[in-house]
Order: C-alpha cells, then structure tokens, then sequence
C-alpha cells in the first residue's frame, strides 16, 4: 500500500518534470500548425477575392462596350435639347440650394444643432421634392411616381413625395391656338364655335379650356398637351436612363434591384400619359365596360369627340357636377350621398374584374357626382392592369381585412409578394394582427369626431388620409421584412382604397366599405376558389 502510495504520488513529479518539455514541443507545433493553416485561410480568402475581383472586372470589361454604346446613341437622340435641360438643371439646383442655405443659417441660429434633414443637404425628402418641382413635367411625373411605389422607394420620400403637386403656370392661349390649329388642320374657328382662353386647369403636362363644338353646339373641354413637353420629357428620361445604366455597371447591387428596369417602367408609364390616343382608349374601353355591365344608368365618363381629337389634343364632353368631398353640394343633389358612394364604390370595384384597365386616380378632382345623379370618373390619364395573380390575392387580402381572418391576409400577401425566401407565415400573421389594430382605434376616434358637426368631419378626414397612407407605408415595412416585395399595381390600388377611404368617413361614416352587402368588393364564386388555393 506505501510503495503504491508512492508510486502514485510520485507519478505527478514526473508529469510535472518531462511533461512541460513535451507540451511546449507540441505547442510549438500547433502554434506552427495554426500559423500555417491562418497563412493557407488568408491566402484562400485572397485567392477568392482575387477570382471574384477578376470575375467582376472582366464582366465589366464585356458589359462597357454595350454601357458606351447605350450613352452614345442615348445622346443621340437627345440631340441639343440635353445642353438646355443641363442648364435649367443647374438653375434649379442653384434655386433650391439658395432655400437649403438659408433654411440652414435659421436653424443653427435657433438651435445651435444641426437637423437630421438639413445634414442630407439637397438629397433630403423635403429638398429633393421641392427640386423635382423646379425642375418641371418629368421630374413631378417621376415623383408622384415615387409616391404611389412605396414597394421601391424609402418611406421617408414616399411619406414626402405625396405632396408633391402637378400644378404649374399656364401658357398663353396664343400658343395653344397654335397647337390645335397644327393637330387638327385647319383653323379652330371651323371646329369649335368658342374656345375660353382662360384655362380650366393647368398642370405640368397639359391644360384644359372650356369650349363649345360648331353644329352640335355641344359643351366640351379641350386638353392640350404643352408645347415642348415632349421634347423635354425625352431629354430627361434619356438622362435618367444614363445614370441608371452607369450605376448598375459600377454597382452590382443595382442591378439586383432591376434599377433599369424601374428606370423602363417610369419611361412608359410616363410617355402614356402624354399620349391622348391612349388616353382616349381607355375612355372608350371604360364606357364599354359600363354599357356591357349595365352601368350607363349609374356612372359614365365623357365621351371623346375623335374627329377633333389627336395625339397631343383631346376633346371630351363637358360633364357637370361636384367632387365626393364636397358634402354641402351633394346633399342639395341627391337624398342619400351614402347610396351614391355605394354606386361609385360597385363601379369601380367591377371595372378590376371586367374592363381591360382600370382607374388608377380617383382623387376628388377625378370623380365626381353629376347635377343628373351619376358619378362621373374623369382624367383616365392614369390607369392600372392587374394580372391574374395579384387581383386573386389582392381579392382574398381584402376580405381578410373585412373579417380579421390574418392568417388569410399573410398566405394572399406572400402570394402577391415576389420572394426567394420561406416565410413564416404566423410570425407575419402575428405582426399584421399588431398593425392592423391601430386601424381599429383610428376608426373609433374619426366616429367620435364626426358627431361634432360637418366642419369636424372635413378635418378630421384630412388628418385621417395622412394616417392611413402611414398604415399603408406600415404594412409595406412589416412585409419587407419577411422578404416580399410586391408588384407596383399593389400599390396603385391600395392608393385607390385609401381614397374610397375617405369618401366613406365622409359620406357615409357608419358604413364598413370591406363588410358592406350593399358593395361588392369580391365574387363569391372566385373567392371560394382562391381560398382554397390559398388553403
């Protein structure tokens, strides 16, 4: 027992005296080991460093050719217009600049510190906006183009870019006349018994003159397109599309977010508004879909008179009567302004299912309820198309919202939504079931306020449209961060909901738009077969 003792306690002594010399001979080892496979890791990462510069570099030295050749011909066809645009940019910038600098010196005065916003300098939502309105037709199309795709831009410009406004000063009467006497031929004198020279509306595009057609003695409005719009709006787009190319060549990121290609949908969303014949087809389109459906009686939109028509003049009928926000009027017009709302409401909803496009820009100044108690949809400049998918989704998403079912709402937003990734479709259920619950308590205030009398409805519907494009902007944040990014025509007809919106707060506060039967939102037949897509 003594000698295992021993033995035992003398096997530690050991350890203690070799046992060193061999650890530090094996660390030696290791740490020569770590060091070489640290040496063959760095040199890995260099070697893959290496082959990805080398890959990128030479994918740029294919791709430049196409990039100059693309800025060659693009200068091209932009010819001396692109020099003059260069010089009103730089007087815009300076004009803008000049109202930053002096925003600038008032705010170090006042505070000392120096403003989140004021630190972006003339790239700030509030600057950028107001140089876009400096900078004429294009760049105002472009940022209301900013505002209705909240899917593409940061919130922060789109919240800023919602005011920016198509309004800008007429031109005289003596350049119109021109205009029309070149688009249709011979003198005005022969078409229209009277043309008022002072404009019914000027926007950046176009401008609208009251008139009455010879013979017929009929009321029509005339939209001019401006002169030089289209000369300017080439130019600029053509500058647009440049930078584009260049920062998808110098950037890959760009390319991943299809730059270029928001860059085309811009071009062409653009370059239709500006063509009447396009305008007037989607009239005539809408008219058909009223006559098919039976809807004549209940809505119309003016009728084209294509004998004096072209591409840069339309003339439509002079239709008469107020906007849905003017609730004194309607009220003198008709007995029930929530019936009226209903019919607007079921016309609209139709056309999403029946008719080859539907109206993409029902503010107040676009619909309108006539002296003879139809609602007029008016300006049809701006127009929208489904596909298949998105209205199939956006159909059941919709009645998710009328019956709370988020479970729903989440499954038709990650149909609707374009990504690569799997979503967890309760956690999103969950976060939507949050967001959405603010909608409810913005309800209960606005029902309170109204019965305070017609003046508080008004505020109160005002304040409440900045709210619910705040909801809207929510409800792209909490889906951005699953992954999804939706189509652009999401946006447009959500853009249009919320000005049903706030029709229905106003004309008819105690009625629920999603839930109503009097409404048909949805099919029943369609909506039972993409639940059960969905399911």
């Amino acid at each position: 027992m003594a000698v295992s003792a021993f033995r035992v306690t003398q096997l530690p002594l050991l350890h203690q005296s070799q046992f060193p010399i061999a650890r530090a001979a094996r660390s030696k080892k290791m740490i020569g080991g770590r060091r070489n496979l640290k040496g063959f890791a760095i040199s890995a990462q260099y070697s893959q460093s290496q082959d990805l510069f080398t890959s990128r570099l030479q994918s740029r030295i294919e791709n430049l050719p196409k990039l100059v050749e693309d800025i060659v011909q693009t200068s091209i066809n932009t010819g001396p217009r692109g020099a003059l645009r260069l010089v009103q940019g730089v007087q815009a910038f300076l004009g803008v600049g000049g109202e930053w600098l002096n925003d600038l010196s008032k705010s170090t005065r006042v505070s000392g510190a120096l403003p989140t916003e004021m630190q972006l300098g003339l790239l700030s939502p509030l600057y950028l906006r107001k140089l876009f309105e400096r900078m004429g037709a294009t760049y105002i199309k472009l940022g209301q183009f900013i505002a209705s795709a909240p899917t593409l831009f940061p919130p922060e410009y789109v919240e800023e870019f919602q005011n920016c406004f198509d309004k800008a000063p007429p031109v005289p009467f003596e350049e119109i006349r021109k205009i029309l006497q070149e688009e249709l031929g011979r003198p005005i004198e022969s078409v229209y018994e009277y043309v008022d020279p002072a404009p019914l509306a000027s926007a950046s595009i176009a401008q609208v003159h009251g008139a009455r057609l010879r013979g017929s003695q009929e009321d029509v409005v005339i939209k001019v397109l401006k002169p030089g719009i289209e000369y300017f709006l080439v130019a600029d787009l053509n500058f647009i599309y440049v930078v584009a190319r260049i920062f998808e060549f110098l950037s890959p990121e760009f390319s991943r977010t299809s730059l270029v290609g928001i860059v085309k949908d811009i071009r062409e969303s653009m370059l239709e508004e500006v063509d009447f014949n396009k305008e007037a087809k989607n009239i005539e389109s809408f008219k058909r879909y009223l006559e098919t459906m039976g809807l004549s009686g209940q809505a119309t939109a003016p009728r084209v008179y294509k004998h004096c028509s072209s591409r840069r003049v339309l003339t439509m009928e002079r239709l008469y009567g107020v906007p849905l926000t003017d609730l004194d009027s309607i009220s003198a017009l008709v007995s029930s302004p929530e019936n009226s709302l209903i019919t607007a409401l079921n016309v609209w909803f139709g056309s999403l299912l029946s008719c080859e496009s539907f109206h993409a820009d029902v503010h107040a100044g676009n619909l309108w309820l006539l002296r003879d108690g139809r609602i007029g949809f008016l300006d049809f400049g701006i127009v929208g198309r489904i596909s298949p998918k998105t209205w199939a989704a956006m159909e059941v998403f919709l009645a998710s919202i009328a019956t709370e079912e988020y479970e729903s709402m989440a499954s038709a937003l990650i149909q609707m939504g374009a990504t690569n990734i799997d979503v967890d479709a309760k956690a999103f259920a969950r976060d939507l079931e949050k967001m959405f619950s603010t909608i409810q308590e913005l309800d209960t205030e606005i029902v309170v306020a109204t019965g305070s009398g017609r003046t508080a409805v008004a505020a109160n519907v005002a304040v409440d449209e900045r709210q619910m494009n705040a909801l809207f902007l929510d409800l792209v944040r909490v889906s951005e961060s699953y992954g999804l990014k939706f189509p652009r025509e999401f946006a447009l007809l959500m853009k249009q909901l919320l000005y049903f919106d706030r029709y229905t707060r106003l004309l008819a506060p105690n009625m629920n738009m999603l839930q109503d039967q009097r409404i048909s939102v949805v099919s029943n037949r369609r909506m039972n077969r993409y639940n059960d897509s969905f399911n």
